[in-house]
């Protein structure tokens, strides 16, 4: 089979998560498969039912319905990654000199499925990324990406290195069987420094976004006299990096899809004063004693604004949470706090 990069950075490959058993990883989706189903299908029943009676309901019923499934999401999400945290090599200690020696850890392990038929979430595929990424560049992954973080004026960012004294690193704390708060076992995340194992702050995840919707909108403006400096990246890299790529899904977001290592929404509106879907671009962190999320949420720029060059990027709204305790939910709290600034913003 052939592995590309771009089937990695969008977990296509095939290759395995932390779950080794692929029976368990079939049975997981298939059961994930079903109640999105029925999910969807009980929708587009009460759609039909309150099409028949010609009734809409009140907003206080709207309410307590949007309540009810917010509880039950909430009480739904963490078990799943409780349960994904039961694997053994979230608590690896072995420390790795470079990422090409972690891919030994998975490098003999059979592929869950052909290249590029399947979705299937994938941290090692991301170890594998960081080391097409060392070989092209000759350098380290973490010195080629500490430099890339200085260029992105981020320096806050760094490896979660164990031995190193990092000022205001903060303990990670997990719940205990019988649910009380405890400090997190020690772990080394040197075997998947692209995956999970850098240390970063809110202001520095903000830049980011930023430097991202910049490069993203730059293109779309008229430059008027040649004011406004290139984008980190192209304007179409990240409009690469922010389109749906085929067969992939996001757990954590039922508007999204998987991208290039982003999960995004793209605009939607099926019925006339009805729901709109805002393009977003988001993505989730989860480790041992930690939970984070950075969502991008480009505001809709007219074409008279742009065509004059009445505006400067970035445009939009960037929301960023980072928590020091395992399995928080934020996606759904990254969202509303986006939607109520750029609310803000359209009443202004």
């Amino acid at each position: 089979v052939v592995i590309t990069t771009r089937l990695l950075v969008s977990h296509l490959s095939g290759i395995r998560h932390y779950e080794k058993d692929i029976a368990k990883v079939k049975e997981e989706k298939e059961k994930a498969n079903r109640a999105f189903k029925r999910t969807k299908s009980n929708q587009e029943k009460e759609l039909k039912e309150k099409e028949a009676k010609g009734l809409e309901k009140t907003d206080s019923v709207k309410a307590k319905k949007e309540h009810e499934v917010e509880v039950k999401s909430r009480n739904s999400k963490p078990g799943r990654r409780e349960k994904e945290f039961e694997q053994e090599e979230y608590y690896l200690k072995e420390k790795f000199e470079s990422v090409i020696e972690s891919l030994k850890i998975f490098k003999n392990d059979p592929l869950f499925f052909k290249p590029g038929s399947q979705f299937l979430y994938s941290t090692f595929g991301f170890t594998l990324l960081s080391a097409v990424v060392e070989r092209v560049s000759g350098q380290k992954f973490t010195d080629y990406m500490l430099k890339m973080f200085r260029d992105l004026d981020m320096l806050l960012t760094v490896q979660d290195d164990n031995e190193a004294m990092i000022y205001n690193r903060a303990r990670y704390y997990v719940y205990n069987k019988k649910g009380r708060l405890v400090n997190a076992p020690y772990v080394d995340n040197s075997y998947k420094w692209a995956g999970g194992g850098f240390l970063s702050s809110v202001g520095d995840l903000l830049k980011f976004g930023n430097a991202l919707l910049y490069s993203y909108q730059v293109g779309r403006i008229k430059n008027v006299d040649g004011k406004l400096l290139p984008g980190y990246l192209k304007p179409d890299t990240v409009t690469m990096m922010w389109t749906p790529v085929p067969k992939t899904e996001v757990s954590w977001d039922r508007d999204g899809k998987y991208a290039m290592a982003w999960a995004v929404a793209e605009k939607n509106q099926e019925y006339g004063c009805c729901r709109q879907q805002r393009h977003y671009a988001s993505h989730t962190g989860s480790a041992v004693g930690a939970s984070s999320v950075l969502l991008v949420l480009p505001e809709e720029l007219g074409s008279e604004a742009m065509e004059n060059g009445l505006v400067v990027p970035p445009r939009g709204v960037i929301v960023t949470i980072i928590c020091n305790m395992q399995s928080v939910s934020l996606s759904s709290t990254a969202l509303k706090i986006a939607r109520e600034f750029d609310k803000e913003k359209w009443l202004q």
